[in-house]
């Protein structure tokens, strides 16, 4: 049985680590000098600090999904809040200011920082779950890179990797500034991407096959590689990834879709989740993806379902009544996905269907024999098949993929990504338009002049 383990608390060290980065390049007033974190247990705590940065709002507690429908809102989200901020991202009219991209630059880059001094003090910890330690501190840092690469940057499918700018690669920790070095210019989203599976690679090749709920195993990994691998377009790794979850037998799909949500643990087909509770959690008030999709009194309510979701459903579809109506703050009426309705529950960041819906995209664009022995129909009917949808027939076409993710992962973040992978237009817009990516935040780009804002900003 797994042991629940509580990532509430944040070793003191995690909390200088967090105020010294919130610029790059910003002398911090505290720093950690190498000779305070001298125990095992000091650099463990460290660890538990960068799940904290994860569940932030900042990360997945809030804006590595609600930042990316927003920019894909079409057909599926509305804001009717009055935080302009978030309004700005639906209507692509966000600045290099915006706070937005201000708090995930910044959450993002503390939680780089804290796990390259795990890294760093690796050997403090005892020879027997030394490789362990840092395979997940290397899962964290190439999540946390693949979410930025993805926001800050041209698409992938752009195709021209090689030379557009990323972001910048920091590998080592920062104990005490130097103006005259500690001023990262952006690496190529090629290299971005190297580096992201490279430590992928190595969360796989050292981190158990299970571990203590809220923390990855190496399948944790193996998901995210093949999410990472379908970026690329290669899809003979990335079907290869999301059968290797499949296979492992270690996660099931509910047998309602349902009950894949707010639950106070992880359920059976979580490959990764990020807990909440109530002392530890993304935010109950001006924060956090339940703050934002629930309306009064529990939530703010501030974005609703938009009615042109519906149109994608067949009527017995479980995924489309999945919702409740209430009202937001502001006083209008709504629907509201059921996904993120009751606090301190579990956020799902990656589910076994993900892994079905992988595997099947994977396969249909390769052709011919199928990885995994499983045609592209039969793991999308599968998906379906838990739903109650209608089953699907040949022959397949490129909108079954692409409307298929968006029933089963609505509202999870995954839309603005798989109309990019497929060179979609985004709410009528080009899939590489400026105002679908991020601006590098302007309060970095005026104390580090090697960092290059992107085009449109």
């Amino acid at each position: 049985m797994k042991k629940l383990i509580n990532i509430s608390f944040i070793f003191a060290a995690v909390l200088v680590m967090a105020s010294c980065n919130k610029k790059l390049d910003v002398p911090p007033q505290n720093f950690i000098t190498p000779d305070e974190l001298n125990s095992a247990e000091a650099v463990k705590a460290l660890l538990g600090g960068a799940y904290t940065l994860m569940q932030s709002a900042s990360a997945f507690g809030e804006s590595y999904s609600l930042e990316a429908d927003l920019l894909a809102s079409k057909n599926q989200v509305d804001w009717v809040g009055t935080f302009t901020s978030y309004r700005e991202l639906q209507d692509k009219t966000q600045n290099s200011s915006t706070s937005q991209a201000s708090a995930l630059w910044r959450n993002a880059y503390s939680t780089i920082a804290t796990v390259n001094t795990v890294l760093d003090k690796i050997d403090l910890i005892d020879e027997n779950e030394r490789d362990a330690i840092a395979g997940e501190a290397k899962f964290i840092r190439g999540l946390t890179y693949f979410e930025l690469v993805n926001f800050f940057a041209l698409p992938w499918s752009e195709g021209n990797a090689a030379t557009n700018l990323g972001v910048p690669i920091v590998l080592v920790p920062t104990y005490l500034y130097d103006s005259t070095k500690d001023k990262p210019a952006r690496a190529t989203v090629a290299a971005v991407y190297q580096q992201i599976i490279g430590d992928l690679n190595e969360a796989v090749s050292s981190m158990p096959e299970t571990n203590q709920d809220g923390r990855p195993g190496k399948y944790a990994a193996n998901a995210f590689l093949a999410r990472v691998y379908l970026t690329m377009g290669d899809f003979t790794n990335a079907a290869v990834n999301a059968d290797l979850v499949i296979q492992s037998g270690l996660y099931h799909l509910n047998a309602l879709f349902s009950n894949a949500f707010n639950n106070v643990f992880p359920s059976q087909e979580d490959v990764f989740g990020i807990l909440q509770t109530a002392q530890s959690n993304a935010g109950t008030s001006n924060g956090g993806l339940t703050t934002f999709y629930s309306p009064q009194p529990a939530g703010r309510g501030d974005a609703q379902i938009n009615s042109g979701y519906y149109s994608y459903f067949s009527p017995g579809d479980a995924r489309r009544s999945y919702n409740y109506e209430g009202t937001s703050i502001a006083g209008f009426d709504g629907k509201y996905p059921g996904k993120w309705q009751d606090f301190y529950r579990v956020i799902p960041v990656v589910r076994l269907s993900e892994m079905y819906l992988t595997r099947a995209e994977a396969n249909y664009k390769n052709g011919g024999t199928p990885i995994g022995g499983v045609k592209a129909i039969d793991d999308l009917n599968t998906v379906r098949t838990r739903a109650g949808a209608d089953l699907l027939v040949l022959p397949l076409f490129d909108k079954d993929f692409i409307d298929e993710r968006f029933r089963e992962l609505g509202f999870e973040g995954d839309r603005l990504w798989t109309m990019k992978r497929w060179k979609k237009n985004i709410d009528g817009f080009p899939y590489t338009y400026d105002k679908l990516i991020l601006p590098i935040p302007q309060r970095e780009i005026d104390v580090n002049q090697n960092l290059v804002q992107n085009p449109g900003y």
